[in-house]
């Protein structure tokens, strides 16, 4: 645990009891300084610019001759022009009129939703269902909720006929997971496609988890943040869209990962009425609003790519194509040198079994508990290549899962996938 660098004796002012035990963060303890020299293929987010015409829409937002609103307070609840494209592009994905002004809240990052979602919703004793691997601010929100959060992680088939090396061979124990449901489960938290792991949720599976949430009256938060990158023949299929589920669906997004902006820290949730009031009364008492010109930058970008879906001329569409490419680079340069990937099936993360290095490198002085740890100070030290340790996205009791891997972020520069397996071909 993270001890405060400057203590203060009066205890008096001492960490909240309910933020104590919440002091480490994987985010700024493996975050390089650019002065580190160090390949990051770490944290979430490209090394280059995002596309062109989303920059021209921010300057066209701040235009000295544009709307002196673009530059005050926004509608609380979001822009005005901002909840209206979200809603006709859901409306149009889930083929079913969504309010913009009373079923779509835009948020400080989809974290702002997530924080919004599980504070409005969940209290003291309630269960809540969380799959992994999952991002770590699942079970911190949950916790300072007072809730309870009751983890279920996702296997590889030990069936060599179906395990094919992709992220989809990862599945769930639905026998265990129904064993999870009872009368204290307030909500599930799903995520696909998933992060770290690459997983697409099939219908099949959305469908099993759908009706046991029906059958114990529970609440579904669907982050759904990597929607648009999904590979190869996979597809991505809304919960909320199936089904009679949308009466009980939270669902999340994110400009960051759609649009590669994850400085501009934009998120919404679109929910039904009655369940996106809890969200907003929790939004009002928080940060109420967010940043005008990004928002009516996002709105206009968004309303140029709802006529352009399912084209070869849509932002997503190009992106997949990029991102399919540098995820054959990575695939590749791990490969080589003996590291299994899990070939994702969608995001922009692989997950892969360093085990193979094993016997050329010693760990022996790496003082951190968890073996992925360990390996990923070793290699950022050693290497000067920077992945994850994914046993940060899981629970105390299944860490050991992830101890033989390390994520890598592969949204880069080709000449930084480049170095990267220049770095990776050391191990030849």
């Amino acid at each position: 645990m993270a001890l405060n660098p400057h203590p203060n004796q009066n205890s008096k002012f001492a960490l909240s009891s309910k933020y104590q035990g919440l002091e480490d963060n994987i985010w700024l303890s493996l975050s390089p300084s650019d002065s580190d020299n160090v390949v990051n293929l770490g944290q979430g987010f490209p090394d280059y610019n995002p596309a062109v015409e989303i920059v021209k829409n921010l300057a066209k937002a701040c235009e000295p001759d544009a709307s002196y609103l673009n530059h005050q307070y926004a509608r609380a609840f979001g822009h005005v022009r901002l909840v209206k494209a979200l809603a006709q592009l859901y409306g149009k994905l889930l083929n079913r009129v969504i309010e913009p002004m009373t079923e779509v809240l835009v948020t400080v990052g989809a974290q702002g939703a997530l924080f919004y979602s599980i504070m409005a919703n969940v209290g003291e004793g309630d269960e809540v269902i969380v799959i992994e691997p999952a991002f770590d601010c699942y079970e911190t929100m949950i916790r300072l909720a007072g809730g309870i959060p009751v983890f279920i992680p996702l296997l590889p088939s030990s069936h060599t006929s179906s395990n094919d090396g992709t992220s989809g061979s990862w599945t769930l124990d639905m026998e265990t997971l129904t064993k999870l449901f009872n009368s204290k489960t307030k909500a599930i938290i799903l995520n696909t496609p998933n992060n770290p792991l690459g997983k697409v949720f099939t219908r099949q599976e959305l469908l099993i988890i759908g009706n046991l949430c029906k059958e114990f009256n529970v609440l579904i938060i669907s982050d759904e943040v990597y929607e648009w990158i999904v590979y190869d023949e996979n597809e991505h299929i809304r919960i909320a869209g199936l089904e009679d589920f949308w009466d009980r669906t939270i669902t999340i997004g994110s400009a960051g990962k759609s649009f590669s902006l994850t400085g501009w820290k934009l998120g919404w949730a679109y929910a039904p009425a009655h369940l996106m009031f809890n969200l907003r009364i929790a939004h009002q008492n928080c940060t109420y609003l967010c940043q005008t010109p990004e928002q009516e930058a996002l709105a206009i970008t968004i309303e140029e790519q709802i006529e352009r879906l399912g084209t070869p001329e849509s932002y997503f569409y190009k992106m997949v194509q990029e991102l399919t490419r540098k995820r054959g680079m990575m695939i590749k340069s791990l490969q080589e040198v003996g590291v299994t990937p899990v070939i994702p099936q969608g995001g922009y993360f692989v997950m892969a079994n360093w085990r193979g290095l094993e016997n050329k490198i010693d760990l022996s002085k790496e003082t951190d508990k968890d073996e992925d740890f360990k390996f990923v100070r070793w290699l950022c030290r050693e290497k000067k290549l920077l992945g994850i340790p994914p046993s940060a996205f899981y629970s105390e009791g299944h860490k050991q899962l992830a101890k033989n891997f390390i994520r890598f972020n592969f949204y880069k520069k080709d000449e930084t996938l480049v170095e990267a397996d220049k770095i990776l071909s050391t191990f030849k």
